[in-house]
């Protein structure tokens, strides 16, 4: 299986990188947004395409024709301001869903945020008004993605940390908010790719008592 990994360069997507080169049946596709980036995965074995994800859609939809699957795992980063918020977590997202279905590839894995139900609209508008932005581009690349055919999972890991992954996870539906590393989330998608159970399901994830791919197993 091939994997393009969009958002390979943020911190999620090296460390999903780095362990799916590890694997025997999944071989990574780096894309990234500068050439200088290309180093770092190209020494992992990984291979790399440039796009811009502001671009047009085409761009994507020509790095996703040779790939079985796609994981979205961009975003606009914590000092941005609300125009990228649209440009990356909304618009690329969309983008992106578009771009794998005219590729043809059926599988899509969507890194998205905690909660991002129209309640949390609401309570970010009233208690986080900065933070809003992000949960509405959220909510709508979310709801985008599952009025598709795609076979798509949808993981939304609580607060990122970037301590080291303790491989110890709790995944369900609903979860109570709490941290999780970044590596542990990278090892969370990629049982999602080894374990089709995952399609057309979507989950949040903190870190908790059982293995990644038990608690991914037992969804």
């Amino acid at each position: 299986m091939k994997v393009l990994i969009i958002g390979a360069n943020g911190q999620v997507g090296k460390h999903l990188v780095e362990k799916i080169q590890k694997t025997e049946t999944i071989q990574a596709k780096a894309m990234i947004r500068k050439a200088e980036q290309a180093k770092y995965f190209e020494d992992l074995g990984a291979e790399t395409v440039l796009v811009d994800l502001e671009g047009e859609t085409k761009q994507i939809e020509d790095a996703a024709k040779d790939v079985d699957a796609v994981v979205f795992t961009a975003g606009s980063g914590p000092n941005t301001g609300p125009d990228k918020t649209m440009l990356i977590d909304l618009d690329a997202a969309i983008k992106s869903i578009k771009a794998t279905i005219n590729a043809g590839v059926e599988r899509y894995i969507m890194v998205s945020s905690f909660d991002t139900t129209r309640e949390e609209i609401q309570n970010a508008i009233k208690d986080a008004p900065a933070f809003a932005p992000y949960v509405v581009a959220k909510h709508y690349a979310d709801d985008w993605l599952r009025k598709t055919n795609l076979k798509h999972t949808i993981v939304h890991p609580g607060m990122l940390t970037n301590d080291a992954g303790v491989g110890k996870v709790e995944a369900a539906h609903t979860t109570a908010r709490a941290e999780i590393p970044r590596e542990d989330v990278a090892e969370v998608i990629l049982a999602c790719l080894e374990n089709e159970s995952t399609i057309n399901k979507e989950f949040q994830v903190v870190t908790g008592e059982k293995s990644v791919k038990e608690a991914i197993t037992a969804l």
